[in-house]
């Protein structure tokens, strides 16, 4: 069988693309770009023509750079598609015309195969993997699991950095609306009857990586994930950013964060700080690593050693 596999997961606002080596568990090339999925989802409840022609030339230039066959790449798309009630019709429009089949993964998939990523990341990073909690800040959700050595307790909860940004415009508004999550949130946790000073706090996806970056002096240009990867992250660090956003132009935050995030970061940090409060947590461990890894690795595991 051939070692090398490519998985594709296309979220809320990015498509991640990534060539894996199975045998030695090796990133053998990526690619990345924000599509805008649920540009408009909240106030239509579909995906867009404009969005899909973004993923379907995304797709393209995702062949031209990595040299895969869509066809055979393992697929999984999210929140967005979870949500939209014209998603049965825009996967069998990719089909057809980017010749990719996409499955749609609920929450808890999610959530399992984000963990497996991580855990796999830890390790390499050597950080000890036993206790942790994990957060995965998405476009159209996000995903909080709580490892403990081998078993895993997670939820996936309806709001992510797109979905709310495009729900509130007005900032008091989304402070409420954060207020509101926070005690939601907070309601999982003690559910648990977990103590969670013990655990140390992970977390993945575009806010925390970017945050990190700026803190290393990176800027969208010059990220590079393995020295990203295993930064700590502190509140202090949350509020450099929010300050340089609000002393910058629009044009100096599109090189630090990128043109698709520029709406969106400032909640991504506000989601971010509000799971630092609840966890009653001072610093948090920043890894690359998340769903797309989590899909080659379960692939890895599973089919290529049979």
């Amino acid at each position: 069988m051939n070692q090398e596999i490519v998985t594709i997961d296309l979220g809320s606002n990015s498509f991640r693309v990534l060539k894996y080596d199975c045998e030695n568990h090796k990133i053998i090339s990526e690619y990345n770009e924000v599509v805008g999925m649920a540009d408009g989802l909240v106030d239509t409840g579909l995906i867009s023509k404009e969005a899909i022609q973004r993923v379907i030339v995304a797709i393209s230039h995702s062949v031209e750079v990595i040299k895969y066959n869509p066809q055979d790449a393992i697929c999984v798309t999210t929140a967005a598609m979870r949500n939209a009630s014209n998603s049965k019709e825009i996967l069998e429009y990719l089909s057809q015309e980017a010749k990719t089949n996409f499955s749609i993964i609920d929450g808890k998939e999610e959530a399992r195969l984000t963990l497996l990523a991580v855990k796999y990341a830890l390790k390499r990073e050597k950080i000890n993997s036993d206790k942790f909690v994990l957060l995965d800040i998405g476009g159209g959700s996000t995903e909080i699991i709580i490892n403990t050595k081998n078993s895993y307790k997670s939820h996936s909860f309806d709001f992510g950095i797109v979905t709310l940004t495009q729900r509130f415009l007005n900032h008091n508004d989304l402070k409420n609306d954060l207020e509101n999550k926070k005690l939601e949130i907070k309601l999982f946790l003690d559910s648990l009857n977990i103590d969670f000073k013990d655990y140390s706090f992970v977390a993945t996806a575009g806010t925390p990586t970017t945050i990190a970056a700026i803190k290393l002096g990176q800027d969208f240009f010059s990220y590079d994930r393995n020295i990203v990867n295993g930064t700590i992250v502190n509140l202090e660090d949350m509020t450099n950013c929010l300050n340089i956003f609000k002393n910058s132009s629009k044009e100096d935050i599109v090189k630090l964060v990128g043109r698709g995030r520029v709406d969106f970061i400032e909640v991504g940090i506000y989601i971010y700080k509000m799971i630092f409060e609840v966890l009653e947590k001072d610093e948090s461990i920043v890894l690359d690593d998340g769903l797309r890894e989590g899909v080659a690795i379960n692939y890895c595991e599973t089919k290529c050693k049979n």
